[in-house]
């Protein structure tokens, strides 16, 4: 790929973000009425007021705003991300018993009060940014509270790593762990450990804490000893609490996402061996999710189970975490087909999920090509972390490519 090409990717990748995935998140999905965001909004931008506002959105916005100021400081979204801030603060936050509420409904009263750890993950990693981008005080110490307190009730001591979900007090929950209806009702996830990771990593950032240091290193472990399948490399799904593998099937955005967030925590770790070793990981788990999950037309399918695809479908937050992921690959090698995976993936992207109507992206491509009609614009699981994050580190990234080939 030439450097006027790698030029006009950049081009089309800022174009996206600052043309059309911001403008969407500081205008049409802003609540006027309840404050912070709309919980929930159609295709079209028609609400739905009965639906929950989630942590998980709310903390992915906070981070995207904090993360777009760093690469771009504007007042506009200094103003985004001090408005997402008072929200999860103020609303969000458990004043008598620590940590974050997973669900309010829409005028902010608590749904789900229990504190399920891939909701305080996300809390954590969206607090680290905003500290990262305003050097806030109060933003880093409450994600060092959330530390604590995961670290203190969460965090399995005998067979190592952490827990799903506890009670509001943080005591045992006998209740279901899902995150989703997709999820089964297990004691451990991959998912936990991958958001946990990510936000840990964010976390040492700005706190060189050793105990973060430690845990970083026994998720990165678990990821090689437990989490990846040494025969497929794919990354299982669910275990019990002795990391007894309960799941058989796998998704190619969950698997090419870990390649690029393991790399990450490595790096920030500092340790050149344990760099190196997660790298060679990482680079043959692209090679699978290269071979296995990229359709005909660039886009990564949802998910597989036993060497076949079980969902066709193309969802937008893979084929985000594809450009990066399919980056990250084609920087450790310098093997040209990653290269050309991830700006496909990006021509997707743009050709099929990008609303030109109404703003952001659609959620999911149906097998059969076409906009599925019954998933939201905007959701307790639909926000601007996926894309917006895609983007920042793809500009990031072949700045890096480019500036390389100039010195060549």
């Amino acid at each position: 790929m030439s450097s006027n090409e790698l030029k006009g990717f950049s081009q089309r990748v800022s174009d996206q973000l600052f043309g059309h995935i911001l403008p969407f998140w500081c205008g049409p999905a802003l609540d006027h009425e309840q404050g912070g965001w709309m919980g929930w909004l159609s295709n079209d931008l028609k609400p739905d007021r009965t639906q929950p506002k989630g942590l998980i959105v709310n903390s992915r916005i906070l981070w995207a705003f904090s993360a777009v100021h760093q690469a771009r400081p504007d007042a506009l979204f200094k103003q985004m991300a001090g408005r997402a801030f008072d929200f999860v603060m103020n609303h969000f936050w458990d004043a008598q018993l620590g940590g974050a509420f997973w669900r309010l409904d829409d005028t902010g009263r608590v749904l789900d009060d229990s504190k399920k750890i891939y909701g305080q993950a996300f809390y954590i990693y969206a607090l680290a940014e905003y500290h990262r981008a305003f050097g806030v005080p109060v933003a880093l110490a409450r994600a060092i509270d959330l530390f604590e307190l995961i670290e203190r009730h969460a965090h399995d001591w005998k067979h190592s790593g952490y827990l799903e979900v506890r009670q509001r007090n943080w005591s045992e929950a006998d209740a279901d762990a899902r995150l989703s209806d997709k999820d089964m009702n297990e004691k451990k996830s991959m998912n936990n450990h991958l958001h946990l990771l990510e936000a840990y990593t964010n976390l040492y950032r700005v706190w060189k804490d050793q105990r973060v240091e430690q845990r970083l290193r026994e998720l990165i472990a678990l990821f090689e000893q437990r989490i990846l399948d040494p025969r497929t490399l794919h990354l299982h799904h669910f275990f019990n609490e002795q990391w007894q593998v309960r799941s058989d099937t796998y998704t190619f955005g969950h698997d090419i996402e870990g390649t690029w967030l393991l790399c990450e925590a490595a790096e920030v770790l500092g340790d050149a061996a344990l760099l190196k070793r997660v790298q060679a990981v990482a680079l043959r788990m692209a090679e699978v999710t290269l071979r296995e999950g990229i359709d005909a037309d660039g886009a990564l399918r949802y998910e597989g189970k036993g060497g076949k695809i079980i969902d066709a479908g193309k969802e937008c937050w893979p084929q985000a975490e594809a450009v990066i992921g399919f980056l990250n690959a084609f920087q450790l090698s310098g093997d040209e087909k990653y290269l050309n995976a991830s700006l496909r993936a990006w021509d997707f992207i743009e050709n099929h999920l990008v609303d030109r109507v109404h703003g952001e992206w659609f959620w999911r491509i149906t097998p059969e090509g076409r906009v599925d009609p019954t998933l939201p614009k905007v959701s307790e699981w639909k926000g601007p972390y996926h894309g917006s994050r895609a983007c920042l580190e793809t500009l990031h990234r072949l700045r890096a490519i480019s500036a390389g080939k100039e010195q060549h």
